[in-house]
């Protein structure tokens, strides 16, 4: 009896969401200008409602040495491109939420990022098992307009959710608009779902 067949990869046009393409290269965009690195006073923050109600501090070695991660994920921009199958290697929100827990009713994370860049998401997308603090793709240190020294990737959510330059997270317990989402970008932004403008949003898709 012969052994039973590999199960084939999924085809990459499967794996695209509604309304995206895959382009030539990888385009990089960002609004802004890339900062400047600064290792001796870098730090990434955890604030808002953490369990013991303190701030947590990371200083760039200290965040560099935390445990790693690999995961292999799509990114799909709202712009309505996707590069298929990047290699993210680094540091688990898991990891956070043991060392910096949140409190109990938390719903909601606000990701901050440098010039005051933020964007939210649920609790449910920064524990989803391929949301990463990104300090690699594909085996070599991000470049800085990728977002070194560190983003952060939620692979399942439109792409502008996947932070740059990340310097920190707060915990909320009711949710709040980032910074797209303040300018009529989609709260939640599931690519599946083709929600890319606030005008789209069912109730209970946004805050009060």
């Amino acid at each position: 009896m012969e052994p039973p067949a590999p199960p084939e990869s999924p085809r990459e046009e499967n794996r695209l969401p509604p309304g995206q393409y895959v382009p030539r290269g990888r385009p990089v965009i960002h609004y802004g200008r890339v900062p400047a690195f600064r290792p001796a006073t870098w730090e990434f923050r955890v604030i808002g409602a953490t369990a013991s109600g303190e701030q947590h501090r990371f200083t760039w070695p200290q965040f560099r040495a935390l445990p790693r991660t690999t995961v292999l994920a799509d990114f799909h921009c709202v712009t309505k491109f996707s590069i298929m199958g990047s290699e993210w290697s680094g540091v688990s929100p898991a990891v956070l939420l043991d060392l910096a827990p949140p409190a109990p009713g938390v719903t909601h994370v606000l990701i901050w990022a440098e010039y005051g860049y933020s964007a939210n998401i649920r609790m449910s997308d920064f524990t989803a098992p391929e949301t990463l603090f990104a300090l690699e793709l594909d085996g070599k240190t991000i470049s800085p307009e990728r977002g070194y020294p560190l983003r952060v990737v939620v692979p399942h959510l439109y792409a502008w959710k996947s932070v740059k330059w990340v310097r920190g997270v707060e915990y909320m317990m009711e949710d709040r608009r980032g910074f797209w989402e303040e300018r009529g970008y989609h709260n939640i932004a599931d690519p599946w779902k083709e929600q890319r403008y606030s005008y789209q949003e069912e109730p209970g898709e946004g805050p009060p």
